[in-house]
């Protein structure tokens, strides 16, 4: 471990303490030497101080960055919501303390980087084995804990035949996961065959399963085999399972128990050996309870659960993920990737996906063709003007919320505030206009969520539940710099 600091009481102190704790520790003063100590011998992780004498702090984090990309760093700041910190944390800090620490949070905070530099060497390598044979334009893309799990999951379960149930939001990349499955199965070489289920009327959906024999019904004017005939000897992926209507549930049940079933108009038995993965965006267990899903072919199906997390729950993927989507979606065929500013990065960041990685590389697709091959700023993305649109409405819809539970605008509130002039004989329901009152509210709420966030703007917006661009605005606005 290197610790960067120009005041020798903290690398003393710093060093005494993370000692004890079993830690190997260097120091060095200035910038110039972290740079050095680091090409001598590439430490597991950088404690640095921002502020540093010979240098700018952001300047040689950028330079470590730069030489060693998995090399991780906390910075140190006085400042804790400065935009010092937060500009290192765009630039490739994990993470940041400030000072003065807590001996117990420092600790911590160095646990939770050790941590992820531990899951992203893992996932590194549980990647690169998954993509030995799958499409590189197709993959799944993620450092995040949930998606190691799921990387954990695929390594342990792909080499057997136990059936897999997968389960996630629209848009998580369940059907990659699927052929994840298929691809690191002893099945690899044979069909990998899939239905979304939703897509079939159910009168049709039995013969597409099964297929149907030649005068089965009108129309019928040749055989056709089903889809589990074609996945005979590979995989066969039943999407949005949830859709499937009860009466042919009990028909998917025996062919999934007894591996058999017959043709639509059929009476021959055909045998099959398919490995069955599943998907569904509903909770199974809700629909059993509800009578719409068989509890027996729900035990069936569920013999192995993998969750894909949705895009919200695994944020720090997105600048992996826009990565891959900027390769995937170049500009012109054999051209370099598109480039993406750091602004437009951060608004990607902290935006919700609810549509998912679906919605995400929607967005990076769009951006790509209407930035021309230019790099990619706020303009180019999908939102824009309507996030902030809906965080005026989230702050209004939570202004209204306040008042409903304790009164809007008593006397003591705006007096507080300084609303109220006593000698005027007004109080905070007839003085000023709505507007006034409405905006000495909306000042009281920031100016209560960054008392309770220590200063910190970034996690007074996110108490807010408003965008941060906004909440600098109002803090402007208001005078509450």
């Amino acid at each position: 471990m290197l610790v960067v600091d120009d005041e020798a009481d903290i690398r003393t102190l710093l060093t005494e303490l993370l000692r004890e704790e079993g830690y190997a520790v260097r120091t060095a003063g200035t910038g110039a030497d972290a740079i050095a100590e680091v090409g001598k011998e590439l430490p597991d992780l950088v404690m640095m101080d921002i502020k540093l004498p010979d240098q700018d702090g952001i300047a040689v984090l950028k330079q470590l960055k730069r030489e060693h990309p998995d090399l991780e760093v906390m910075v140190m700041t006085a400042f804790g919501g400065s935009s010092t910190a937060i500009k290192a944390m765009e630039h490739g800090a994990y993470d940041y303390v400030t000072k003065p620490f807590e001996v117990d949070d420092l600790l911590v905070t160095m646990k939770r980087v050790f941590e992820h530099a531990d899951m992203s060497h893992e996932v590194s390598a549980l990647r690169l084995e998954l993509g030995k044979s799958a499409a590189e334009r197709e993959r799944i893309v993620g450092s995040s804990k949930p998606m190691l799990e799921v990387f954990k999951l695929i390594g342990k379960v792909a080499p057997s035949e136990a059936t897999v149930l997968i389960t996630g939001e629209s848009g998580t990349g369940k059907e990659l996961v699927a052929k994840a499955l298929h691809e690191q199965s002893s099945r690899k070489t044979e069909p990998f065959i899939k239905i979304n289920c939703a897509a079939i009327p159910k009168t049709l959906m039995e013969s597409e399963m099964f297929g149907y024999e030649k005068g089965a019904f009108t129309g019928a004017t040749s055989s056709k085999p089903g889809r589990f005939e074609l996945a005979d000897g590979g995989t066969l992926f039943l999407d949005e399972i949830g859709e499937i209507p009860v009466e042919m549930q009990v028909k998917l049940l025996r062919a999934i128990q007894e591996s058999e079933f017959e043709r639509v108009g059929g009476i021959k038995t055909i045998k099959v050996n398919v490995r069955l993965v599943t998907a569904t965006n509903r909770n199974l267990a809700d629909e059993v309870e509800k009578g719409k899903f068989r509890e027996d072919l729900y035990y069936r199906l569920n013999v192995i659960h993998c969750h894909m997390p949705p895009l919200r729950e695994r944020k720090e993927d997105i600048p992996l993920l826009v990565e891959h989507f900027l390769v995937k979606f170049r500009h012109a065929p054999g051209s370099i990737p598109t480039s993406i500013s750091e602004e437009a990065l951060q608004r990607l960041m902290e935006y919700d996906w609810p549509g998912n990685v679906r919605e995400l590389e929607n967005a990076v697709e769009r951006a790509v063709v209407l930035s021309r091959g230019n790099p990619i700023t706020v303009e180019h993305l999908p939102f824009g003007d309507r996030r902030e649109a809906r965080d005026r409405i989230r702050l209004a819809e939570r202004r209204n919320r306040l008042e409903e539970e304790d009164g809007f605008g008593s006397e003591d509130e705006l007096e507080a505030d300084g609303a109220v002039d006593a000698a005027n004989g007004t109080n905070g329901t007839t003085g000023g206009s709505f507007k006034d009152r409405v905006g000495k509210l909306e000042k009281q709420l920031i100016r209560e969520a960054l008392d309770k966030a220590g200063g910190n703007r970034t996690k007074a917006a996110e108490e807010l539940g408003i965008y941060r661009r906004l909440l600098y605005a109002k803090i402007k606005e208001y005078g509450l710099e």
